[in-house]
């Protein structure tokens, strides 16, 4: 019915498909393309219209309070309900990961342990009131082992935060590779697992800028957060004993050495990010907040096209690409 009153407005967005999806194509053709696989679909979205039956509209995924989210996280997204899940033989997983690995040369599952567990957040509560599910992961892991080696695609699982004992050895005896995050671990980078993406940070956690200025701290502070200052301390004192570098170090020299380390990493896929390569201060998303700050929404301080012609960009690129050329004739 409403296809049929609103044709026109229907076809457009048919096209709009179309067309990303044709650009996808032609930026897979010179470089393989990681697809990123959320934890979930927006309430409001044309997933959640379809699934309406198989979703728990009145709860929101999420994650408990830690260390470095003393508020916890509510992502705003239902949950899929796994008795349902199963009874519709997994045909909405398997679509979206089919989905995914088209034109992809790997797949990262963001929060890899939803395929375990998620955590449920009643609407209108914190955090703190929400509690553990479990899924079905025998099933689920099958379904992405399939239609990744379909897709000829390697799987990424993001295992950062509250994981449980035994899951990052399932997933690599499922040749899932691990995540290891510089701001995370008490090893340099040398001494990374083969079987692993390595990275220095996430969306979700600071830019080297934010955390050598001490810009992101101020921010939280502005929030009427109570940041873990120990945390960051932790974490700067990583940077000056891995990286060789002292507190009188100018930002870009941070930056530059920091991925130069990780360029040394085994690890099977080395990534920089944007903000870094550029010095911004700011993360792109400050869990815990939606309105208080613009998330997902903070522009570069320069256009891509611009990006060749910065010193910082091209030294990053120049670490990564000694670094492909070193492991050059190795396979995933």
């Amino acid at each position: 019915r409403f296809r049929a009153g609103h044709e026109d407005r229907v076809r457009f967005h048919q096209w709009l498909q179309w067309l990303a999806d044709e650009q996808l194509r032609r930026a897979a053709e010179s470089l393989p393309v990681i697809q990123d696989l959320p934890i979930g679909v927006d309430a409001d979205g044309a997933d959640a219209w379809a699934w309406q039956d198989m979703l728990a509209l009145g709860m929101s995924v999420g994650a408990p309070p830690d260390a470095f989210s003393p508020h916890g996280q509510d992502w705003g997204l239902p949950p899929l309900i796994p008795h349902r899940l199963r009874g519709a033989r997994y045909e909405p997983f398997i679509q979206t990961i089919r989905a995914a690995l088209r034109h992809a040369g790997g797949l990262r599952i963001d929060h890899v342990m939803g395929l375990f567990r998620l955590f449920w957040i009643p609407r209108g509560m914190t955090a703190a009131d929400g509690a553990f599910v479990r899924y079905p992961v025998d099933d689920l892991l099958a379904i992405v082992a399939l239609e990744s080696h379909r897709a000829r695609a390697f799987v990424v699982g993001e295992d950062l935060g509250t994981v449980e004992g035994g899951v990052r050895e399932r997933l690599a005896a499922q040749r899932v590779l691990s995540y290891r995050l510089f701001w995370f671990e008490s090893e340099p980078p040398a001494r990374y697992p083969e079987l692993a993406l390595a990275a220095v940070t996430t969306h979700d956690l600071p830019t080297i800028a934010g955390l050598w200025t001490g810009t992101d701290l101020e921010a939280q502070r502005a929030l009427g957060w109570h940041p873990n200052e120990g945390g960051f301390q932790w974490m700067r004192a990583r940077l000056r004993e891995f990286a060789g570098v002292d507190d009188s170090a100018a930002v870009p020299e941070v930056i530059e050495r920091t991925y130069r380390l990780l360029a040394g990493s085994p690890c099977a896929v080395v990534t920089a990010t944007l903000e870094d390569a550029l010095a911004v201060p700011e993360r792109p998303n400050l869990p815990g907040t939606t309105t208080e700050r613009p998330n997902w929404s903070l522009a570069l301080p320069a256009p891509l096209e611009e990006l060749e012609r910065h010193p910082l960009p091209r030294a990053i690129a120049g670490a990564l690409r000694d670094r492909a050329r070193a492991a050059a004739g190795t396979r995933l």
